[in-house]
């Protein structure tokens, strides 16, 4: 694993160019990889009382469509929790983003949260995959504990984050790629999902997400 330039890093002579959007784009293959969209989420919430704007939603698909237009991608792989929930209206705007970018094929790994029917993935025209082998790399939505030889697994679900401590004991938690030696974990690309601070070892390569910036914060 080596950073090669600006905010990409190569893993197994595969080049990942690392976006502030917190996505990953593969250039040399034209894949965009985004993790845990969880379209829908201020629905649910706002369903049990709870006042989220709905503003949220549109800055999510606004992002995934400046992302395409951006980088023009053969193919969109979502590694999981493409949606937050049960159906609703948002499902519907997810489709007419799909169904705009009709030369581009659009996989989704089923996560934890994608418990839509059959027939609304089908209709979406999102084709579903428990896991995808893509090249050395093994894309899953949750972190494998065990991972085949010769694999490096990509995965999200774990909202990863990096507590950063000032001068003055001020504190902040900041979205991050994390690399480990055998995986990796895309941050949340959703705009409402929170983060899990992650442990970090010398070993392993972060690259924390702030003001539309990628900052690696830890050397080998």
């Amino acid at each position: 694993m080596d950073v090669v330039a600006d905010n990409v890093f190569r893993i197994k002579g595969v080049n990942l160019q690392l976006l502030p959007q917190k996505a990953v784009l593969l250039p040399e293959d034209q894949i965009l990889l985004i993790a845990d969209l969880h379209l829908g989420k201020a629905n649910h919430f706002r369903r049990s009382g709870i006042p989220v704007p709905n503003a949220v939603n549109s800055k999510n698909l606004e992002t995934l469509i400046d992302l395409i237009n951006r980088h023009k991608p053969e193919k969109v792989i979502f590694l999981g929790d493409l949606f937050h929930s049960s159906y609703n209206e948002e499902w519907e705007a997810l489709g007419q983003v799909v169904r705009h970018f009709a030369s581009i094929q659009f996989q989704l790994v089923r996560g934890n949260h994608d418990i839509m029917s059959e027939l609304q993935y089908k209709r979406c025209r999102l084709q579903l995959f428990e896991q995808i082998k893509m090249g050395p790399f093994l894309l899953t939505h949750e972190p494998l504990k065990v991972i085949p030889e010769d694999q490096y697994n990509l995965a999200g679900h774990i909202h990863p984050g990096v507590r950063l401590m000032g001068k003055g004991k001020q504190s902040m938690t900041l979205p991050c790629f994390f690399f480990g030696q055998e995986q990796a974990i895309l941050p949340a690309f959703g705009a409402f999902t929170g983060f899990v601070s992650v442990r970090v070892s010398r070993k392993d390569n972060v690259f924390v997400i702030a003001d539309q910036r990628i900052i690696k914060i830890n050397d080998e």
